[in-house]
């Protein structure tokens, strides 16, 4: 399963592969994925057969030995959920249970397929019932005693959310717990949502409120809990959604509930009423540690708000919480765990550097945990962003509403704050002792980006890098000890298995999603290999077929805008472009700063008319006009001259 137990601790008891191995370590086998976008999955595998997921959730199983092909399932996610999924089409996993593979789909599909034939065995829609938002799931299935739990995405745009049960054998739905309470005039569905109700102000329900969990969802068999880490707030500024300000429950909190009845146990809440996208979606690590003398029954937590939390996993108790980073949006924790939030954390409508900013110290990206050494091992970005409120907010369906982008300053202005972010901007593999809350040791990176992280019992932490290879480090002084160059960033948790005492590594290398909207991702869309699943073991000898060279990149014309189309299209690009393409026009799943010529003379097609459909960038049509995408494009273009007009 993800993190191979329900604990998640991305540990693999093998070790074969070990510090003095691991120097024979070859490539056995891979197979391409023909995709450009982000791979963020951790394959399974289970009797023999690997169990592969990529984008628009296409599932592949595998001869885990050879890489034979045995069977495909394609369930034809519609390309117009493209745009609705706020980082990339991605998928973070697949679930096994019994005979039955289990996926996730971007539409919301929950389906079960033969894990002998990848024949459908039943399918349902995770979201009848909800309210009509545009929801999505990127997150992994979870399978727990027989029951499926899944959440979803979607609060950027302005979604509800929620997270559900389903059996594994028929596909009936359980129970459905809501994140964030709902109209009250329509009555509350628990005294959960009543008891959150209470921490909210004005007519939060019209906005949606946000919440989803979209990722982060654990269970203890022993307690019978599951654990859900909910996201953030729709929109983002609280003035909008809980303009008296509250706590907004749960946003950005962990969740226990029952296994069997989804009925809510305990909270606990790290960022009360956040308003910078600091979610608490990150993976969630259970583990028995002796703190002062006594076995704790805990939770490791390394979300986006730049903390490490330690909690008691019965209970939801606070036991301690350390910044793993740089942060000024709290001038620190009080001993239950709540921060005390600094001004810059209510952000008004003049622009702000916060830290951590919505890339977050640690996002989705695995971390694992060495119960041999004691220590966690996980990406970690120091980064900054810029928050200012919107002066008035109207939501538009299928779109991002953030409520932020206020127009304190001009766009050049706004651009010098965006520059000096991520002029700041660190990034470096941590080795993190949860017990007594310090660094262990770090490897620092150039940029963000690198990858998931896997420990073993060899005494190795592996780890894909920005320097477009796997690389495995000691676990015990983070000393390098191997490293492959791949042509691609595995974004993606490795895994290991043993087949006929052979121990293998495996890992999907494709970079992508969330992570590209850094700024630090310039540079590295062109001459970057298609997604691939690598499979390494001692003694591999297969080797990947040669880059192609480096394309010639033509220069953008030159442009010249007024003040008034300038900010009418960076206006315009934010709102509707920003989510999939990044920040000021850098990275993202597609960056637009390597527009061709083609794409410029079919820009209206492209945009207005779907004629790039197929490949997930769906009609905005419905939102725009000509005269919209012709100062949209001249701003993209712009942008494009500004980074990387003629030297």
């Amino acid at each position: 399963m993800v993190g191979r137990t329900h604990q998640e601790q991305f540990f693999s008891p093998l070790a074969n592969i070990n510090v003095d191995t691991v120097k024979d370590l070859g490539l056995a086998w891979y197979q391409d994925l023909n995709t450009q976008r982000g791979l963020e999955a951790t394959p399974l595998v289970a009797d023999g057969v690997l169990y592969n997921i990529a984008p628009w959730n296409i599932v592949t199983a595998l001869d885990a030995r050879t890489g034979k092909l045995l069977w495909t399932y394609d369930p034809e996610v519609p390309r117009e959920f493209g745009r609705l999924a706020c980082c990339d089409v991605v998928t973070r996993g697949l679930a096994l249970w019994k005979d039955k593979v289990i996926i996730a789909a971007l539409d919301g599909r929950l389906i079960a397929v033969n894990a002998h034939s990848g024949k459908p065995v039943w399918s349902v829609n995770t979201f009848e019932g909800a309210p009509d938002w545009p929801y999505t799931i990127t997150g992994a299935p979870r399978v727990f005693d027989g029951k499926v739990v899944i959440g979803n995405g979607g609060a950027d745009l302005g979604a509800r959310g929620f997270v559900s049960a389903f059996d594994a054998e028929t596909g009936k739905r359980l129970w459905r717990f809501y994140t964030v309470p709902g109209d009250p005039r329509k009555g509350f569905e628990n005294q959960a949502m009543a008891m959150a109700a209470k921490t909210w102000t004005g007519e939060w329900w019209k906005w949606g409120g946000g919440g989803t969990a979209w990722d982060a969802i654990t269970y203890d068999p022993d307690l019978k809990l599951v654990y859900v880490g909910v996201g953030n707030g729709s929109p983002w500024a609280q003035k909008f959604r809980s303009p008296d300000g509250g706590d907004n429950l749960f946003l950005t909190s962990i969740v226990a509930l029952r296994l069997d009845t989804g009925e809510y146990v305990w909270h606990f809440q790290e960022v009360p009423g956040e308003q910078f996208d600091s979610t608490a979606t990150q993976p969630i690590v259970q583990a028995d540690l002796m703190i002062d003398g006594r076995l704790r029954k805990v939770l490791m937590h390394a979300p986006k708000d730049g903390f490490f939390y330690v909690l008691d996993r019965a209970t939801g108790e606070f036991i301690s919480g350390k910044n793993l980073t740089d942060v000024n949006w709290t001038d620190g924790l009080d001993s239950k765990g709540r921060p005390t939030m600094s001004a810059l954390a209510r952000y008004g409508e003049k622009p702000v550097l916060l830290s951590p900013a919505f890339i977050g110290a640690h996002n989705w990206n695995p971390m694992a945990f060495d119960p041999l050494t004691g220590l966690v091992y996980l990406p970690v970005t120091q980064n900054y962003g810029v928050f200012a409120a919107a002066t008035t907010f109207t939501p538009v369906k299928n779109v991002i509403n953030n409520g932020t982008g206020g127009g304190a300053t001009t766009p050049e202005e706004r651009r010098a704050l965006q520059d000096k972010a991520a002029s700041m901007s660190r990034a470096w593999l941590e080795a993190w002792d949860p017990v007594h809350q310090k660094e262990a040791w770090r490897v620092d990176y150039p940029s963000s980006g690198s990858g998931g992280v896997l420990a073993t019992a060899g005494n190795l932490v592996f780890e894909g890098t920005v320097y477009k290879t796997l690389a495995a480090y000691r676990a015990d002084t983070g000393a390098k000890v191997w490293e492959m160059k791949i042509d691609n960033i595995p974004m993606a948790a490795p895994m290991s298995y043993m087949l006929d005492g052979q121990q293998y590594i495996a890992v999907n290398a494709g970079y992508g999603g969330g992570l590209a909207h850094m700024e630090a991702a310039a540079g590295r869309g062109p001459n970057i290999s298609s997604g691939r699943l690598l499979v390494f073991k001692l003694g591999g000898t297969a080797t990947l077929p040669p880059m192609p060279a480096e394309p010639l990149r033509k220069p953008p014309p030159r442009v010249f805008m007024s003040d008034a189309d300038l900010h009418r299209g960076e206006t315009i690009y934010t709102r509707y472009c920003q989510g999939c393409h990044g920040t000021l026009v850098r990275g993202g799943v597609k960056d637009l700063r390597y527009m061709s010529d083609d794409t410029r003379s079919n820009f209206n097609e492209i945009v207005l008319h779907g004629q790039r459909q197929s490949q997930g960038m769906a009609s905005f049509g419905d939102l725009l006009k000509p005269e919209d995408t012709a100062v949209l494009l001249r701003y993209i273009t712009l942008r494009a001259y500004e980074d990387y007009g003629p030297q």
